[in-house]
């Protein structure tokens, strides 16, 4: 049997890198709108970068500010709402594009538009994580989590719901 993925410290974006990082993004925003919406719309709907980079105009709901995203890996696509602000400035952005792809680039272009922006040597993937864990701590709602990012199964979502229970625990208990 596959040991089970677990998550640690290394995996996902900490309160005060998150912070670093969501403040260099909106500095930085209206000066490099593809890099910096790219990276924002990974961290606030915990789309895997390829789902993030298969998006198109035809994706984005201006009705409901939100945003679908067509799941790989076979999972399930999904509708997430979008903040306004970072909505407008996605429909901004996309009213200057001259194709039909919000992010013409390779995943290879995105990985290194990560590595210029990252506040920590994390990987591109951490930001799921991070809208992952963020999502359950306010909600406390696992099939919520499970929804938003595509599982099929809620025993992959777990993961997040044990480490932040784990977390919590331990600290009540040692300190």
């Amino acid at each position: 049997m596959q040991p089970r993925y677990a998550l640690n410290k290394n995996k996902y974006l900490l309160p005060d890198e998150l912070a670093r990082l969501e403040k260099i993004l909106n500095d930085r925003v209206d000066l490099e709108p593809r890099n910096c919406l790219a990276l924002l719309l990974s961290l606030k709907t915990g789309g895997r970068a390829q789902e993030i980079l298969n998006l198109r105009k035809s994706d984005l709901n201006a009705y409901e500010e939100s945003i679908l995203i067509h799941g790989l890996k076979g999972s399930n696509d999904r509708e997430i709402p979008i903040q306004s602000a970072l909505f407008k400035k996605l429909l901004k952005y996309t009213a200057e594009l001259t194709g039909e792809e919000l992010f013409p680039i390779t995943y290879n272009r995105f990985r290194q538009i990560w590595d210029l922006y990252r506040p920590v040597q994390k990987k591109l993937h951490a930001l799921r994580h991070t809208f992952a864990i963020q999502l359950y701590k306010k909600t406390k709602d696992i099939r919520l989590v499970q929804v938003a990012l595509g599982h099929r199964n809620v025993m992959n979502t777990m993961i997040y719901a044990d480490y932040v229970y784990s977390q919590n625990e331990l600290r009540k208990l040692i300190l």
